[in-house]
């Protein structure tokens, strides 16, 4: 198969499968599956009606073998013939006319030409049963093939089918259906005890348990109250919610998630570039093959014409490289609807040979391996200034961040009020500055402070640490300390266990906090107090130049550009910024650093899968055309090397999809 390969869809006795969907535009024959949500119960009944027209010609392709074979001096040899003729063109016209499609493409070396030259010149020489059994045999491999398709997009499918298709609305006291792309950060939405949350929010009133199943994997329901955020996607089982919408429809996780999985079969992988331009050359060069086996011999007086003839035709049935074709890219497919189904968004085939060939692994520290939940724990004013009023003045720069510790702060410092007057401006990787005319106050770490000609105060608590200055006047320092999560060590010693060789850390944070973190979890290495330009620097000199093989796991906006430069980029997802999420080859939903261990395995395993195919597929072939040109091999084993071996390949490529 070549440049039709995705052409073919369902053969059954009217039409087959065109190039556009009839339900949507997109392109069904540049991705494994077709963007539009296709009914499961629709492919079933297709499928079915297939089995049942087969199975009828199969019955009545036995009667005339019987016939042939026992009946042949009683029963007419014209009728016989024609019944045979008859039944090859029912069987095989749709695969005729997709050959004569590609013909007029200049398409000429691919599955549909190359079973329709076989079978009508099996025709031509009077092999009428054998033409028959080999269109007949293909049309049920490819039968068996799409069902095999359908059940590795399942997964896939589920994860579109979470798309909310409506939303309540609360406005000026009533409430209003509209479509989630209508919504606009501020939106007040009402979500009913077992009902979909339809985007990202905050939970205003009420309480409830949320499944996120459908989005993390994660069975267990967690607790949600008010103030606590929720996705769009996800479940609301038992209490009545109102939410604020936290932005419009596009933003929300489940349309990044959607866009993501529509857009993942788009991204090929080496391994798959490499096997279509390997059909490309092997397909024309069998087929040259075939045709010396069938005319050289005879022309130089070795043989009869027919026999020579009969063997070519073996070897272009057996050519058809639909094992590889189909079942690579299916088994990748596979990979990444697994992968889905544990809250692990890739976003292409290519992130699963990168991945499997990873020796380095580099995490960010705040939100990656820790909650990034941070508390605050220790406020030091001096000059008079009371604690309130420190809180208060952080806060009052802090609501311009998006940052935990500065969600932190305002939750310690109480109602903030926001002055529209104030220009509040972020200096990377430092903090947070609110100008008004000429007063300046400033919350952030002590190079921030140095660079407003500002002495802060030495602190040697374990923490984060935000100083605070107001008008060149500093006021004192807040300390708040994270928590480590409780999976991080295991997710450490399972990627060592994993073939990883060095785990590295890079954080922004003091040199206490990275080292006490470090020796906890076991690192081979960190770096600290980085400015986001850093991080970059730190990563090539942790893989010594060479970003190959290197995994870099982050959440935050100023990992971006260090999530870029790593062979491979894993974001954290579930609450994790937009870009690092948009710039990640990978993200994880719920957060936990063990799903970058689930990652490499579910990798690693279809890798093997892929490869398996591979030589499979080759080495069967090999054998059979070895057999084919020595006379061993009729067109009878030629449609086991080309049907079976694909069902088989594609068979073993549906692995990928489960645990």
């Amino acid at each position: 198969m070549s440049g039709t390969e995705h052409e073919k869809g369902h053969y059954n006795d009217t039409e087959q499968h065109e190039h556009e969907c009839s339900c949507c535009s997109c392109s069904a024959n540049e991705n494994i599956f077709c963007e539009c949500d296709e009914d499961e119960n629709e492919e079933k009944a297709v499928f079915a009606r297939e089995i049942k027209f087969l199975s009828a010609a199969a019955l009545l392709f036995v009667l005339l073998l019987v016939t042939e074979e026992f009946y042949s001096g009683s029963v007419n040899g014209v009728l016989l013939s024609s019944a045979f003729i008859v039944l090859y063109l029912v069987c095989g016209l749709p695969v005729l006319r997709s050959a004569m499609r590609a013909i007029s493409k200049f398409d000429i070396f691919n599955e549909f030409t190359l079973m329709g030259a076989a079978t009508l010149s099996a025709v031509a020489i009077g092999e009428m049963s054998e033409a028959v059994g080999v269109m007949l045999f293909y049309r049920l491999g490819e039968a068996f093939q799409e069902r095999a398709s359908s059940g590795s997009r399942r997964s896939i499918k589920a994860l579109l089918a979470t798309k909310p298709l409506s939303a309540r609305v609360i406005k000026d006291g009533e409430l209003i259906d509209v479509d989630p792309k209508e919504i606009v950060k501020g939106d007040i939405i009402q979500v009913m005890p077992g009902e979909m949350i339809p985007i990202d929010g905050i939970i205003r009133s009420g309480a409830s348990d949320i499944d996120s199943s459908s989005m993390t994997g994660e069975s267990i329901p967690v607790h949600a109250i008010q103030g606590d955020p929720v996705h769009g996607g996800t479940l609301a089982l038992d209490g009545l919610l109102t939410i604020e919408a936290a932005g419009p429809f596009e933003d929300s996780t489940i349309a990044r998630m959607l866009e993501m999985v529509q857009n993942a079969a788009a991204r090929k992988s080496p391994t798959e570039r490499f096997i279509t331009k390997f059909a490309k050359w092997y397909t024309p060069a069998v087929f040259a093959m075939a045709s010396m086996v069938a005319f050289i011999p005879p022309l130089t007086g070795h043989g009869e014409l027919r026999e020579w003839f009969y063997r070519g035709l073996v070897l272009l049935v057996i050519s058809c490289p639909c094992a590889l074709v189909i079942s690579i890219p299916l088994g990748y497919f596979g990979g990444i609807g697994s992968a889905s189904k544990r809250g692990i968004l890739v976003k292409g085939a290519n992130v699963f040979d990168a991945l499997s060939k990873v020796k380095t692994a580099i995490f960010d520290k705040t939100g990656t391996l820790t909650y990034g939940r941070f508390k605050v724990t220790k406020v030091v004013t001096f000059k008079d200034i009371s604690r309130e009023d420190l809180l208060k003045t952080a806060a009052s720069v802090e609501v311009g961040s998006t940052h935990p510790v500065a969600a932190s702060i305002i939750e310690a410092a109480g109602e903030t009020e926001i002055d529209p007057d104030a220009l509040i401006t972020q200096s990377s990787g430092k903090g947070m500055i609110l100008t008004k005319g000429d007063s300046v106050t400033a919350a952030g770490n002590a190079a921030l402070m140095r660079d407003l000609g500002i002495t802060p105060e030495e602190v040697s608590t374990h923490g984060t640490v935000v100083h605070v200055m107001k008008d060149s006047l500093y006021m004192g320092y807040i300390v708040l300390q994270d928590s480590l999560r409780k999976e991080s060590g295991r997710a450490i010693r399972e990627l060592r266990e994993q073939g990883i060789k060095e785990v590295y850390m890079l954080t922004g944070d003091r040199d206490s906090v990275a080292r006490l973190i470090s020796d906890e979890l076991g690192l081979d290495g960190y770096r600290s107090e980085l400015m986001p330009e850093d991080k970059v620097e730190a990563l090539m000199e942790f893989c010594k130049g060479e970003t190959e093989k290197t995994l870099y796991v982050g959440d935050g906006i100023n990992d971006g550009p260090v999530l870029v430069t790593s062979e491979t980029g894993i974001a954290m997802g579930g609450f994790g910024s937009q870009v690092a999420v948009e710039v990640a080859d990978a993200v994880i939903l719920d957060d936990s650093p063990l799903k970058v261990v689930e990652l490499l395995r579910i990798a690693r395993k279809t890798r093997t899968i892929v490869w398996q195919n591979v030589f499979m597929a080759l080495g069967v072939k090999g054998l059979f055309l070895i057999g084919g040109a020595a006379g061993i091999a009729g067109l009878w084993e030629a449609v086991f090397a080309d049907v079976g071996v694909a069902l088989l390949a594609i068979l073993n490529a549906t692995r990928a999809s489960k645990s």
